[in-house]
């Protein structure tokens, strides 16, 4: 069983964001730690094209046996084939074949090992090709809420049932992947490269999450590890 954390060392929204500190904490460390949880690995590798994200990753006891290609750390690389090739490079570093493995992005500080336990249990108890961990989108984000503007800038409905939804209980429930975890088969991303494209079970994580994509996301994370620590200390003394 492997886990690939992918962490490249571009990134627009937040200059050198893999490294950034949430809680006292770089995201590369705070993934190390949930991985160190995970019993059940049979190994982790860290899969980075920079230097200084690859010595981060070591200092904080991740393997970086290998540096990720530049053609797929660019801004237009795709997941597929970044973790075949860091799941391959893995084979060939320690020698044996990996059946299984998860894709931790450092991007989600606030992923416990249970997410990613349960991610994978999903996805054997299903026999299923993949599995990744979804998030509920809010009733005004759904398509039955959403409007387009046509040219003149006067809106309408984008959903041709749109009108009929006046309450949120109407509209049927959407999910959207979240980056706290993905599992799949070695068949599946080795042999066909996908991941979400065939038989993929969806693992709905109810609570409040944050995936940092803008320096907003970390001001958010702060505040969600914040709360987390203080109700922890206010459960342990009642």
């Amino acid at each position: 069983m492997l886990a690939v954390i992918p962490a490249r060392g571009g990134s627009k929204g937040i200059p050198r964001k893999n490294l950034a500190v949430v809680g006292g904490r770089s995201l590369i460390a705070r993934t190390a730690a949930v991985v160190r949880a995970l019993s059940w690995l049979d190994a982790a590798v860290l899969s980075t094209d920079d230097a200084e994200i690859a010595a981060e990753g070591r200092a904080v006891g991740l393997a970086v046996p290998f540096l990720r290609p530049a053609e797929l750390a660019g801004d237009a690389a795709a997941a597929a084939p970044a973790w075949k090739h860091a799941w391959e490079a893995a084979e060939a570093h320690w020698g044996r074949r990996f059946e299984l493995s998860v894709w931790l992005q450092p991007t989600s500080p606030l992923r416990t090992p249970d997410d990613v336990t349960a991610t994978l249990a999903a996805m054997l108890a299903g026999g299923h090709a993949a599995a990744a961990t979804v998030s509920r989108i809010p009733g005004h984000y759904t398509p039955e809420k959403t409007f387009v503007l046509d040219p003149r800038g006067v809106m309408r409905f984008y959903a041709s049932d749109g009108a009929r939804h006046v309450a949120r209980q109407s509209i049927p429930d959407y999910w959207t992947r979240n980056g706290h975890c993905y599992a799949v088969r070695r068949a599946t991303l080795v042999e066909r490269g996908h991941i979400v494209e065939e038989d993929c079970r969806a693992v709905p994580i109810e609570r409040f999450i944050v995936n940092i994509d803008d320096p907003v996301d970390l001001e958010l994370a702060e505040w969600a590890l914040g709360r987390e620590a203080r109700l922890a200390r206010e459960g342990s003394s009642s």
